[in-house]
This record gives C-alpha cells, structure tokens and sequence, in this order.
C-alpha cells in the first residue's frame, strides 16, 4: 500500500476498534495510573468505536480529507476518559497531516505533539511516552509506508515495555502504562492494515505481582463534557480548570472542544465551562466509586446463534455463549461464562427460550457470592441495544435499570419462510411463503423476502422510531438489506439504519426498531 486511502481509513479504524474491544478488560485491569478505576480499555475501546462508526457511516465516493476529518470528528465527540481524549488527539494529528498527503513520519510526529500540548501537566512513562517513542523512531526513516507504519508499531510495544522503569506507580504495581498499551494496538492495527498482515491477536502485558497495592482512587470527581465555545476562551478555561484539580486534558479545535478533568467538586468545572461557551453532553463520576467497581469486576454475558451475532456481543466486551439455532445452550457453559465474567454480571438471553436456563445458572451463581441480574431479553437485537447502554461505572442496580429499559424499548421483527402448512394469525400459510413475525407473531404472509421485509419494518417504525438495525442470517439472499434500506430511504428518511451479518440460521432477517 502506498497511501492511506479512503478504505484503508475505514479498514483501520474498525480493527482498531475490534481488537481493542478484544483487549478491553486485560487494558483495563493495568490501569492504575492516573487514577486506579479501571476504565482505560473500556475508554479507549469506545473512543475508537465512535471513530470507526463515523467513517463508516460516509458514502464510498468521498474523498481522503473528508474520511480524515470524519474519523478525527468521530474520535473527539466520543473520546471517554483520559487516554481516549489523548489518543483523540492524537487521531486528530494524524487527520492533519494526512488529509492532504501521505508522509506518515510527519503525521506521527503532528500527532505526538498534539497529544502532548493536550495535556496540562504531562507525565513520562504514559501514552504520551508510548506515541513520542514512535514518532522519533521514523523520523529519519528512509523507508516507504509499509517501514514506517512497521518501525512505528515496533517502537511503541518496545516503549510500553519501558513505561514500568518511567513511572514509580507502574513500577509499585507491576504494570505497564493502560494507555499506552491501547496506542500501541492502535498503531499495530495500523501497520496491519498497510502490510496487509492482520493476525488478528495483540499482546496486552499481563501485571506481574504486585510489590505494594495501588487501587485506592481517592474521592473527587472526574467531570467531561463537549464544549462549544470561541478558540480564544479556552485558555482561560484551562488556567481555570488547572487551578481546580488534575488530570487536565482539552482536545479540539474550530468551536468544539472535549474537556476532562479530574477536581474534588465538579459544580465548579461545569460553572467554568459554562463561563467559556456551551457545555453539553456531561458526565460526572465519583471517582471513589468508580474504583470500588472497577474491583468489583462488572460483566455482560450474551448468548448468541451465529458466529456473526457472536462476534458482535464479543466486540462490545460480553462473555458469549453460543447455541444451535432452536436450542437452548448446557447449563455448566452458562454457569462458566457467569463466574468468568466477575462478580456483578448482567445476563442477556436473547430468546424467550433461554430464560429458564439463565435464571437457573444465575441462581447459582448467587449462592456463590456473585450479583446477578438477568434480563428478559426476547431477541438479539433487545441484547444489543441493552448492551449498547451498558456503562460498567455506573452502580450495578443503576445499570441493569438502564439496560433493561433499553431492552425494553426496542421492538423486534424477523422474517423467516414457512416449512409446513399452518394456521397463524395472519392466516393460513403454506410452504414457500415468506413470514413476517413482529413480536413473536406472524403479522404478514407474503412470497418475496424483501417485499415482506419492508412490510415489517413500515409496521415497527409506525409506532415511532429512531434506529432500525437489520442483522442478516446465512441465508439471506444478497441485496436484501440493501433493499430494506433503500425503502427506508425512500419513506422514512428520518431513520437511522445500522446493518450486521449475524450468520444465523433459519432467520435471514432480524430486525430491530429503538
């Protein structure tokens, strides 16, 4: 490969989403530094998710720069925690540089210098560390992008390494910087996708045992929020904020900016941004609190039929089950999956038939000491949008709150073809015919799978709607989902549309309407 282009932008974007959704909780048990909450692999998984997902969301016929401002856009609007606003600077240097050429020296180098100025106090032996090794590593490189996407990814897994000697608090804990083990996955996808070699596995550095422990958080609060405001307003805004507490990053630029900080009152940081433009988006958390979750051990477990629905609860963080379509999976691999997940899991049956099973497993579990909760998640596409608000930080209780309510407002379709004579409440159907279910009932008969699709769809968006997801099963003919989407297009350009393959069988249409 000899640029990044537009599909290349796109292809790295998604693995490095992918494979640090696979590292997530092996980040997330590193971080102890700034504070020990746990969260950094959650964070910066979901700060490259929204990245990927906004690339992915352009026509194919754009060009380089708008892919490249779109996936450093995607970054700052989603960027969680500390390293994933770095690191969304960091997107963002590279967007600079790349938008309009191809020399990736100087884009590492743009984008090592922005994550440092993003910083208020910076730190070696973190992120910032890991993405300045890199950048230095090619700067004389004499090499095409194929060496220097190489050379970079090298450096950084050999700067990580070095972290543990940089920083006192990594060195006590055993551990390498979480941060900088995410950029480096980052930057190894990277060169992954300019060589061609994907592999598809990335080394996260297990903690060795600890010498003294390092899990105390302390109170506060870390507050963020997106800030619009005046180029010239956020200086002032950092000296401000600087004063109030630490682990200050602002990342951004042209009117819209993402603030992090960590103070021991967050009226006051909100006050201050208030003061600067227009805070928005807010999220406060207790910083005590958050640590004594991130000991605590949350998880998500999801059974799933099809290896693509697999994959999908899998990239999101869940501990998935799999079973036969038309089966419910062994008691002893849900109980297993439920103790490896920690000791507060959220249990997603994804099929009316599944339940007993969970909630027998569950109360097995409990007797053990584990917190479980499961959900009466019907279809895959009621786990997705209840795993889509899954947030590990907030309490346990406040958790399954959300993502039961999730659940519950996501109303479910499929379309499935009849293979025997039957009465349904839509009338008698024969061999052949193509069903639409809505809820578990059959609300049209019809011969075409599309046709019979979007009659689906037209039904479930009727009574309101703001996303509809289609997830195609091994069967499905191509261009279906086109299809779907075309007519939705057509008659409710309002709505979004989110399409995966799941590879189920016996379904070529799951449909979903949140």
């Amino acid at each position: 490969m000899e640029i990044l282009d537009p599909p290349a932008v796109r292809r790295w974007a998604r693995l490095a989403a992918d494979a640090l959704g696979r590292a997530r909780t092996d980040i997330d048990a590193l971080n102890v530094f700034p504070v020990a909450d746990g969260d950094t692999g959650t964070n910066l998984h979901l700060t490259l998710l929204s990245a990927a997902e906004a690339v992915e969301s352009l026509p194919d016929d754009v060009d380089v720069a708008v892919v490249w401002r779109t996936l450093s856009y995607g970054a700052l609007v989603g960027a969680r925690g500390n390293s994933g606003v770095i690191v969304s600077q960091a997107l963002r240097g590279l967007a600079e540089v790349l938008k309009d050429g191809h020399d990736l020296r100087a884009a590492l180098h743009r984008a090592a210098a922005l994550a440092r100025e993003a910083v208020a106090r910076p730190v070696e032996g973190t992120v910032l560390s890991v993405l300045e090794s890199a950048a230095l590593a090619v700067q004389e490189l004499d090499g095409d992008l194929a060496e220097v996407a190489r050379r970079a990814a090298g450096e950084a897994r050999a700067a990580l390494g070095r972290t543990t000697r940089q920083l006192d608090v990594l060195a006590r804990s055993g551990v390498v910087d979480a941060g900088g083990a995410g950029a480096a996955i980052v930057l190894e996808t990277l060169a992954a996708v300019v060589t061609g070699s994907y592999d598809g596995h990335y080394d996260v550095p297990a903690p060795a045992a600890r010498l003294k422990p390092e899990t105390e958080a302390g109170g506060g609060y870390e507050v963020m929020y997106l800030l619009d405001a005046d180029d010239d307003a956020v200086a002032a805004l950092r000296a401000e904020l600087d004063a109030m507490g630490d682990s200050l990053v602002v990342v951004g630029g042209d009117g819209l900016w993402n603030v992090h900080v960590h103070v021991p009152e967050a009226g006051p940081a909100v006050e201050a941004g208030m003061r600067a433009g227009r805070p928005h988006r807010i999220r406060i958390t207790y910083l005590a609190e958050r640590a004594r979750h991130a000991e605590a051990g949350r998880g998500v477990v999801a059974v799933a039929a099809g290896d693509g629905i697999a994959a999908l609860f899998e990239e999101c963080g869940a501990v998935v089950v799999r079973r036969e379509p038309g089966s419910r999976p062994p008691l002893p691999a849900l109980l297993a999956a439920i103790r490896q997940a920690g000791s507060e899991v959220v249990v997603l049956p994804n099929d009316e038939g599944v339940g007993d099973v969970a909630a027998a497993a569950a109360e097995i579990a409990r007797q053990d000491g584990q917190a479980v909760s499961v959900l009466p998640t019907r279809a895959t596409v009621q786990g997705l949008a209840a795993l889509a608000v899954h947030d590990p930080l907030r309490r346990f209780a406040d958790d399954v709150v959300a993502m039961a309510d999730a659940a519950g407002q996501t109303r479910c379709g499929h379309v499935t073809v009849a293979g025997e004579e039957a009465f349904t409440s839509a009338g008698v159907c024969r061999p052949g015919d193509v069903l639409g279910l809505i809820e578990g009932d059959v609300a049209v008969i019809g011969g075409a799978l599309d046709q019979v699709a979007a009659l689906v769809v037209d039904r479930l968006v009727a009574a309101g709607g703001e996303l509809v997801t289609l997830i195609t099963g091994a069967g499905a003919p191509p261009g279906l989902a086109e299809g779907v989407e075309e007519h939705l297009r057509l008659t409710r350009p309002d709505v979004d549309l989110a399409v995966y393959a799941g590879g189920q069988g016996g379904y070529p249409l799951l449909i979903g309407v949140e």
